[in-house]
């Protein structure tokens, strides 16, 4: 019998180290207040990964999408993870944005992180619209702006996944 696990083989043969751009979607957040996007940044270099770029920028398509597509054509980039603009509210517009440009959805990236997320806050979980894909070979991932949900997305479901997420896309 073989005791091999192809997850483990996979993630074995994933890099150790990937690129990310940070991108906070925000119309009143600043470097010195934008908690969400320092704390993604800290978290994937305490990893031991690089973080290639930090952008903040207003909830508008026509700002959004642009620049995640030009991050998506970065060779020095593997993967963009964006916080804030995943709720309901008017101005929220990161989960039309982005799920108008992914080529493959990890459904289950959303499914997971609402399922974690109301373990901690209850049905109040319902109001994310966190949203992962490919974007050919790109991987990105949104999750709200608290810092306590980017905790959660980060610890339970990106870091343990980041680089087996790299892997897959660029096979």
């Amino acid at each position: 019998m073989n005791d091999s696990n192809p997850v483990n083989e996979h993630k074995a043969e994933a890099p150790e180290r990937v690129s990310c751009a940070v991108i906070t979607v925000s119309d009143t957040r600043t470097l010195e207040n934008d908690l969400g996007g320092a704390l993604i940044a800290e978290l994937l270099q305490a990893a031991g990964h690089d973080v290639h770029s930090r952008e903040i920028i207003p909830d508008e398509p026509a700002v959004m999408k642009p620049l995640i597509e030009r991050l998506e054509q970065d060779p020095g980039i593997d993967v963009i993870l964006m916080t804030g603009g995943t709720g309901i509210s008017s101005r929220d517009q990161t989960f039309e944005t982005v799920s108008s440009i992914i080529t493959k959805p990890l459904t289950g990236y959303g499914e997971l992180f609402r399922m974690l997320s109301y373990q901690q806050i209850g049905s109040a979980a319902i109001l994310s619209r966190a949203i992962g894909g490919l974007i050919d070979s790109a991987v990105i991932l949104t999750m709200p702006g608290s810092p306590k949900a980017v905790q959660l997305a980060m610890n339970e479901i990106i870091l343990p996944e980041i680089c087996h997420l790299v892997r897959e896309a660029n096979k």
